[in-house]
Formats: structure tokens, sequence, C-alpha cells
């Protein structure tokens, strides 16, 4: 969702249209505003400690956070904003109470649903609690437009929560094509083994790799579990990138006692979430990039992975299906499995032929997506939900002085 949110206020700006990301402050001594790029301005809100908040705690931080947004509304020009989209339902609550302060229509998107988190829950996992569930319940009656990532994701506003499929517009994310992209032409090779270099990985032999958070949501043990089961392991190596979160914290060791108690310890090499050229390096010096999740609204790994020109091995469950082209730039898994994945990943590792053709894939399939395109898309949202809130105000007056 940062990603989503920084790269897309970029483009945006660069259309235009001038943002403002009204954020929690994390640290002390932030400044108030910070110049993020031409055209965006950061906001740090002080709303509660500044470290040391797990998500669970952070609706007890709404009407702190709220009030600050609302400050520094008031302190411009009255129809100073002309439209607020709000990320997550924490800042649609938000949205909300702002949008009849300010007299502006709200988008909204969820990145995630409560519903459908719970309905594919992974094993141990906790639900999402029921106020999670009430709040995006109202934030999707009170938003005059609502952004789905994919069909899927909008199909299920409508069937689980009940949105109105005239007020939902689907807008797919994007990936940065400068930042990530393949090798050059006839240079794959060499580079992989710079990479590889780079990040201090074997220079031989396969490497499979998840990127993401370690959680049961994104479930990493998947990937582990299937490696223990493949029936040759030689030369092998699995790498997690990524740190534990959410409920992944109750465990932070979890994942590697598990390749300890599988006995390939030796073969899982762990790596704290990478930045820079790191990131864009390890999909290049992997030969497949596992996303197994339980339920991803998208899956951004997979598109940048994918641009990099690395196939990408899914779990086939929401955004996903659409992330990745089943067949052409990676595989498509149908459910969890360790046996189904092991059969997967086994089965391409075994074919360098078919690796090469879905490397190819990837890379094509990635061009489809970019950032500029999600902000053009929203910049379409925005408009018709300005242009619906000016009609129905026009409409109200007009009603109240024709009965007048």
């Amino acid at each position: 969702m940062n990603v989503y949110i920084v790269e897309v206020a970029r483009r945006l700006a660069e259309l235009g249209v001038e943002v403002e990301i009204f954020t929690r402050a994390t640290r002390g001594g932030l400044p108030p505003v910070v110049e993020m790029s031409p055209g965006v301005l950061v906001r740090h809100v002080t709303a509660g400690p500044y470290e040391g908040l797990a998500k669970e705690e952070l609706p007890a931080q709404l009407c702190a956070f709220t009030n600050g947004v609302l400050r520094a509304e008031a302190s411009r020009a009255p129809g100073h904003y002309d439209v607020i989209h709000s990320h997550y339902w924490l800042s649609g609550q938000v949205g909300w109470l702002a949008k009849d302060r300010w007299g502006v229509p709200l988008v909204h998107t969820a990145h995630t649903l409560a519903k459908v988190k719970n309905a594919q829950l992974a094993v141990g996992d906790r639900p999402e609690p029921k106020a999670r569930v009430i709040g995006e319940e109202q934030v999707v009656a009170e938003s005059d437009r609502l952004v789905a990532n994919t069909l899927a994701e909008a199909e299920d506003l409508t069937r689980l929560y009940g949105a109105d499929p005239s007020r939902v517009a689907i807008v797919e994310p994007g990936v940065d094509l400068d930042r990530f992209r393949p090798a050059p032409a006839g240079r794959a090779e060499a580079d992989r083994l710079a990479a590889r270099r780079l990040l201090d990985l074997p220079e031989r032999g396969r490497i499979v790799t998840f990127v993401g958070r370690i959680q049961p949501l994104k479930a990493p043990d998947v990937l582990v579990r299937a490696a223990a089961e493949l029936e040759s392991r030689d030369g092998l190596t699995v790498v997690i990138c990524g740190g534990p979160s959410g409920s992944g914290l109750d465990r932070p060791t979890a994942l590697i006692e598990l390749a300890h108690r599988l006995g390939i310890a030796d073969s899982v090499r762990f790596m704290p979430p990478q930045a820079g050229p790191g990131l864009p390096a390890l999909y290049r010096a992997s030969d497949l990039v596992a996303v197994p999740s339980h339920n991803e609204s998208f899956g951004l790994v997979a598109l940048e992975a994918q641009a990099c020109g690395t196939p990408v091995v899914a779990a086939n469950v929401g955004g996903l299906s659409r992330a990745v082209a089943d067949g052409v730039s990676g595989v498509l898994v149908d459910g969890h499995s360790s046996a189904e994945w092991a059969r997967a990943l086994g089965g391409l590792l075994a074919e360098p032929g078919r690796l090469r053709e879905l490397s190819l894939g990837a890379v094509q399939h990635a061009r489809q997506f970019s950032w500029q395109r999600t902000a053009a898309g929203l910049l379409d949202v925005y408009r018709g939900a300005v242009t619906a809130h000016r009609r129905r105000i026009t409409a109200e007056l007009a009603g109240a002085y024709g009965g007048a």
C-alpha cells in the first residue's frame, strides 16, 4: 500500500494534480510538512506514540488523526481540496468525516478486505475483528467511488459489502518499469551472476525466492515445505526476503524453526527487506519467485518480478490470477498443498527451456502495467466523482429553492 500511494502520488503530480498525503508520524522530530517530490506534500500527523503501535492499536488513534487532518484544512481557504482519496479502512473512516466537513467527494481504495481475508484464513492465523468489518461496511456505504484493483475485488465489494456497482471502478496497480526491468539482450546470464554476487548468493544452482512480510497470510511456509518435498534439491537455494509482520510477530522465528525441523536449513537463506537496487537485483538473481499468499488484492511482488524477467509461481487467489498470466508469465497453483507446490516448482526447475519461455512472457505481461496508467485511471475516477458530486449539490439546491 505504501508503494502504491507513493508511486501514484508522483504520477498524479506529473499530470498536474496537487497531492497532499496525510500520514501518522512514526518518530519524533519529523517536520510537519515535507515535499516528497514536486507537487507532492507529505503531512506528518501526530496521533499516539511514535513507535510500537501494532495494527490492532491504530483504531484508538483515529480521533487524534482526524483532528490533525481537519486542522490542516481549516488553515486553508475554503474549497482548497477537491477530492479525498483514502486508503485502507482506517483512513476511510477519517475520509468519511472529512468528506462531510469539506463538502467534497470521497474515493476509497480498500487494498484488503476483512471478509475476504477471514474467508481465506491461513491455519492458525487470527481473523480480522468485527470492528474492522463494521468499519469497512461504513466506508463502503459512504464513499462516492470505490476503487478496486481487479474485477475479482470489485465483485467482492458488491457481493460481500453491498456496494453499488455503479460506484465501483477498476483501476489496476502498476509497476515501476524503469526500476524493475530485465537484463539487456544477450546479458541475462551475466546479469544473473552479477546480481548473485552483489547479494552474496550462490553463483551456481537454482534459486527460488519469496519476497514479502513474514506472516501466515503471505504463506512463506508453503514454499519452505514444498522445497523440502522436492525430489531433487541439489543446488537449490530458497531465499526468504522480508521481516515478521502482523500475526507473524507472535512467532518471529517460526520459519527458521520450520526449516530446521524439515532438515533444509542449509538450503534456506533469510534476507532483510531490500531497498534501492537490492530488490531488482534479487529478482534477477532468482530463477523463480514464489507468491503463495492465501489472499492478495493484486500482488505487486509478482508484477515486479515479472518486469525483471523472472517467472512467478503464485497461488490462484484474488488479484494474483490477473497479476500472473498462467502458462505465459508464470504458473498459478490451486490451493496451498506443499505437494502441489513441489510439483509446480520442481517441474519448472527441471525445464530450463520452459523457464526461458516464461521469462520472455513475464516481461511482455508486466509491460501492460505502469504507474502512469494507474494514475490516469484514478484521475478519470476523480473527475467522475467530482462531476457527480457537483450535480447532486446542484440538484439539491434546485429542489430546495423550487420547494420554497
